[in-house]
């Protein structure tokens, strides 16, 4: 360095120190990088979420950033290449792929990564619980305590303040797929036509709807039974939001107290099969109504509009928002005593 004229001695011998530590330090970072950047690129990458088997028959395309794309969620990378098992965050496992046993699942579980058991159906319809303890780190179903929560539809606030309910011919219907006499509501539906005609459609009564049909068939209806096949906490499937609540009929519910579903929707929304003392009261509720009265069903449309969720896609992109959240190193010990309470 030229000498320079800085009026006190020491003030140079300061310059010649710290041009020579600036120096020293950016070549050191240059050639070994720090740890701290390695990390900081780390909690940069997506989240690897790998769907060991899709849940549903036909697997969509996953390829891209398709949980940006289509549901804004960033950060998350949705893939069904099990090689890609050592690199994957989190590993999603559906229960109805999961039979016989434990010979689906991987052989090797890599250090720090989570598996989820995924499950949409009830209690009743879900076999083989017993042979999964110790195994899964999450559960993900449509019970509201599940680690990670997906109901098939819920009322997202909407401003529009108005109604549409759909022109009525007729009075009540419902359409039911899989019929078993020892069903709940299989008993409640024969009593309950007792007292008045019910509109039957699908499989179970020889008269399929197409996947466009239905909503225009059950909009024709004052009412429509959406009854559950089986009885459980939260279980509160489409019959509910797709098959009544969109359509734009009254739903008359059969399924968990009145009190979990108005976790779901308004009080007076809905009618519940428990309301009345017998069937034939509940038929003469229906068949009775007025027009004033009926219309007061529909004011959350005032506020509310329905939201279904039918992609799996979306479904699983929800476990990148709440992964900052979720609980580390627990293993459910025994899946069915939880799934059963």
């Amino acid at each position: 360095l030229p000498l320079l004229s800085w009026g006190r001695p020491g003030v140079k011998t300061l310059v010649i120190a710290g041009v020579f530590v600036a120096t020293f330090w950016n070549l050191r970072c240059f050639l070994n990088p720090s740890n701290g950047s390695r990390e900081d690129s780390k909690h940069t990458e997506p989240l690897v979420v790998l769907v060991w088997e899709w849940p549903s028959k036909q697997v969509p395309n996953v390829s891209g950033d398709v949980c940006h794309e289509l549901y804004g969620i960033t950060g998350c990378w949705l893939t069904t290449e099990r090689q890609l098992l050592h690199r994957a965050n989190v590993v999603v496992f559906p229960h109805a792929r999961l039979q016989p046993g434990q010979d689906r699942l991987p052989k090797e579980r890599p250090p720090g990564q989570n598996w989820v058991w995924v499950s949409l159906e009830s209690p009743s319809n879900s076999r083989a619980l017993a042979g999964w303890n110790q195994t899964f780190n999450w559960v993900m179903t449509y019970r509201q305590d599940s680690d990670i929560f997906i109901p098939y539809g819920k009322l997202v606030p909407n401003q529009s303040a108005t109604m549409n309910i759909p022109a009525k011919t007729n009075l009540v219907s419902w359409v039911i797929s899989n019929y078993h006499r020892t069903q709940k509501r299989a008993e409640v539906y024969k009593n309950l036509s007792r007292y008045l005609h019910v509109n039957v459609y699908g499989k179970a009564n020889n008269k399929p709807l197409c996947r466009d049909c239905l909503l225009p068939t059950t909009s024709k209806s004052r009412f429509y039974l959406a009854f559950e096949n089986s009885i459980h906490r939260d279980y509160i499937t489409e019959k509910l939001w797709r098959n009544s609540l969109l359509a734009g009929t009254v739903p008359v519910v059969l399924g968990p107290p009145r009190a979990n579903y108005e976790q779901f929707i308004p009080a007076d929304s809905f009618i519940h099969v428990d309301d009345f003392n017998s069937l034939e009261e509940l038929a003469t509720f229906l068949k009775t109504m007025n027009s004033s009265r009926y219309q007061q069903f529909f004011a959350w449309q005032r506020r509310f509009s329905v939201k279904l969720y039918t992609d799996w896609r979306e479904r699983i992109c929800t476990i990148c928002t709440v992964y900052p959240h979720l609980p580390r190193g627990r293993l459910y010990p025994n899946l069915q005593s939880w799934f059963n309470s």
